[in-house]
């Protein structure tokens, strides 16, 4: 395989093996490899061995990729990914699935034989709420929406009323300046500008 394709299955693999709970979704990564999602931040660990409280263990996560962006200078990429991720819990005793897009930002490098991830960080794009039987009835109260960013409102909401946090400045495509601030950073790696 060329380094395009190496890289494109090894975005992919990470994505399946997330979903899956699989041990080899660690070898996707390098030990010192930081990772920056909705629910966390820092190193490869607390990735691999915590989950946001709303979490639902009765239901599994599931979602979809589309082809991913590669910017690549020798040994170094970063790559765009965006994702679906569908998650289902119980929201005020009415089954329900959560709808989540995003665009994942990986750094990705070969410094020996394989490539390997050195960062992935998540921008939050969209997010819908939904009850799953139809004809069921979600009611909630538009006030308990106020001061959510529009990004990825409805993760905050469900993550809270599941008990847990989620910060108000996670990256998100409603603050532009910021997403371009890790685009330059992204691309200033790549080039070995950092």
């Amino acid at each position: 395989m060329n380094d395009y394709a190496e890289i494109n299955q090894l975005v992919s693999r990470e994505r399946l093996y997330w979903q899956r709970h699989a041990d080899e979704l660690a070898d996707c990564y390098y030990p010192d490899a930081t990772v920056a999602t909705s629910w966390q931040a820092g190193s490869l660990d607390s990735f691999l061995h915590g989950e946001p409280a709303e979490v639902d263990p009765r239901f599994t996560i599931f979602g979809s990729i589309s082809s991913p962006v590669i910017h690549q200078n020798g040994k170094r990429a970063f790559v765009e990914l965006p994702t679906e991720t569908h998650m289902r819990m119980m929201v005020h005793g009415v089954l329900t699935e959560i709808e989540s897009y995003r665009r994942l930002i990986y750094r990705v490098e070969k410094r020996d034989q394989d490539w390997k991830i050195a960062s992935m960080i998540s921008i939050n794009e969209s997010d819908n709420l939904y009850p799953v039987i139809p004809g069921t009835s979600l009611k909630i109260d538009p006030k308990d929406l106020e001061g959510l960013r529009p990004s990825y409102q409805f993760l905050s909401y469900v993550r809270k009323a599941a008990g847990g946090e989620i910060s108000s400045d996670l990256l998100g495509t409603d603050r532009p300046k910021e997403v371009d601030k890790i685009y330059g950073e992204a691309q200033n790696w790549v080039d070995h500008k950092e």
